[in-house]
């Protein structure tokens, strides 16, 4: 038998597969094969860098400001008044079910708020004694009084929710995602800044990349001087010592980064070399807050023990966004308030409120606030109940099924109130914001959709919202 194949015997044999074929491209032709077409392999070698990109339609903020209050500042204390609280204080809780994160202290009892409530400014917002400078920017702030992290009840779990989209470990912090979608104005800094004022938050860093590639993670800058570790050379290779020492490092990486495509941290790593050098001029001057003027470090209080750690990181922050930096967190993680709340809280805002509403007129005054997005806020509120772990001086356990928060500029309302909790201050119930709800208004206002904002991995379109029905938030916006 020949093993020759006559043009006949190949054309019976192979009619199934030909026709196959030929039906493979028609529908490919009429397009009905788009949804489950294979990708085509990439014909180039995919690299990421933080060049400025563009939005999917007009945003309304260029970059942004997070005053993140780790530990659960009370609501009821200071932005969400609750006559009800004080007319049952030491009387046991009359509702329903209360969910505590730490039940072996906790009561059903009552714990009303010492503090005074008035409103403040045309709008006329109701907020307490306790954050006055916060309620001189009454009229500029854009109040959620309905926040919800529903199945959350603890802090590392709810400052990833709220930051990364997930309470679960290795998704990129919402600064990655910016910096991935939008890139940075300034090539002298990075997109990306951390600063954190006294102890780290538990679960740290909440600036990481996660499974975004690691050039968009964020720099930490620290309180005490270096406050970049490593970024200025030593005495000897200043100069063009360094300059040669670069450039040869520069064709080395490049060389091996060429005989190995693909590796996206080793494309991190030689930017971040790249960006390093850079920074040891641009960074110095940024972070040096004493060519600051006399009238504006004591708008924020820098000579006063009590305001200076965070008065120092808002104006860092301010001078970062002013030179073209994305996104700038600030991380104070001091809010945990499980006993002695009443005194506690009194020196926490004693601490914060100046430093806080001085970077929100500080960028009013320098026509900055239109276009940068200032978050303040945390994880969560506290209970309507007593939680006495055996202590003279109770204090509130955790509550993430409503609390509140505060936004400013970058596209939000002036003065408005949005939502509110039911009468103990328990449970957002109107107009209620989730977590993945806030995340999906901030990327809508720097002109990004948290749905279309993807990247690829193993096959799947990760997004922020990581399958969450995340909506935008459209009571907020200007």
């Amino acid at each position: 038998m020949s093993s020759c194949l006559s043009r006949r015997h190949f054309l019976g044999t192979s009619a199934f597969n030909l026709s196959s074929l030929g039906l493979m491209s028609l529908l490919q032709k009429d397009g009905l094969l788009a949804a489950n077409a294979p990708e085509k392999p990439l014909l180039e070698r995919v690299t990421y860098d933080n060049l400025p990109k563009q939005p999917h339609h007009a945003p309304r903020a260029k970059s942004m400001i997070s005053l993140f209050m780790g530990g659960g500042p009370s609501h009821m204390d200071m932005f969400d008044p609750k006559p009800l609280l004080n007319k049952w204080d030491g009387k046991i809780f009359p509702g329903g079910e209360i969910k505590f994160d730490n039940a072996g202290g906790a009561t059903r009892t009552v714990m009303g708020s010492p503090f005074k409530f008035t409103p403040h400014g045309e709008c006329g917002m109701e907020l307490s004694e306790l954050i006055p400078h916060t309620a001189s920017i009454a009229d500029d702030i854009c109040l959620i009084r309905s926040m919800n992290l529903t199945g959350i009840r603890n802090h590392v779990a709810g400052m990833k929710a709220l930051d990364t989209g997930s309470g679960l470990s290795g998704r990129p912090a919402l600064g990655s995602w910016l910096s991935y979608g939008l890139g940075s104005e300034s090539q002298n800094l990075p997109s990306f800044v951390a600063l954190v004022v006294g102890k780290n938050p538990p679960g740290s860093p909440y600036w990481a990349s996660g499974l975004l590639p690691s050039v968009f993670q964020g720099t930490h800058v620290r309180e005490q001087q270096p406050r970049i570790m490593n970024l200025d050379p030593p005495a000897y290779l200043k100069g063009p010592a360094q300059e040669k020492q670069l450039s040869l490092l520069d064709k080395l990486n490049g060389r091996h980064l060429l005989e190995h495509p693909g590796e996206l941290d080793l494309q991190a790593r030689i930017a971040s070399y790249q960006l390093a050098a850079r920074m040891q001029t641009a960074a110095s001057d940024a972070l040096d807050i004493s060519k600051e003027t006399d009238a504006t470090r004591k708008l924020y209080g820098t000579e006063d023990t009590r305001t200076r750690r965070l008065a120092e990181a808002c104006i860092i922050a301010r001078r970062l966004v002013e030179r073209g930096v994305r996104f700038v967190q600030i991380w104070d993680y001091s809010w945990d308030m499980h006993e002695n709340i009443n005194e506690s809280l009194q020196r926490r805002c004693a601490a914060n409120d100046q430093p806080s509403a001085a970077l929100v007129k500080d960028l009013k005054s320098r026509g900055m606030l239109d276009d940068t997005l200032v978050f303040w806020g945390g994880e969560m509120g506290r209970l309507p109940v007593i939680q006495g772990r055996g202590n003279a001086k109770p204090g509130r356990d955790h509550n993430t099924d409503g609390f509140s928060i505060w936004m400013a500029g970058g596209g939000v309302k002036k003065g408005h109130i949005h939502g509110a909790t039911d009468e103990w201050g328990l449970h957002a119930v109107d107009q209620v914001v989730h977590h993945y709800d806030y995340l999906a208004t901030v990327l809508h206002l720097f002109g990004l959709d948290a749905n279309k904002l993807t990247y690829k991995r193993n096959g799947r379109a990760e997004t922020i919202l990581n399958g969450m029905p995340g909506q935008v938030v459209k009571g907020i916006l200007s």
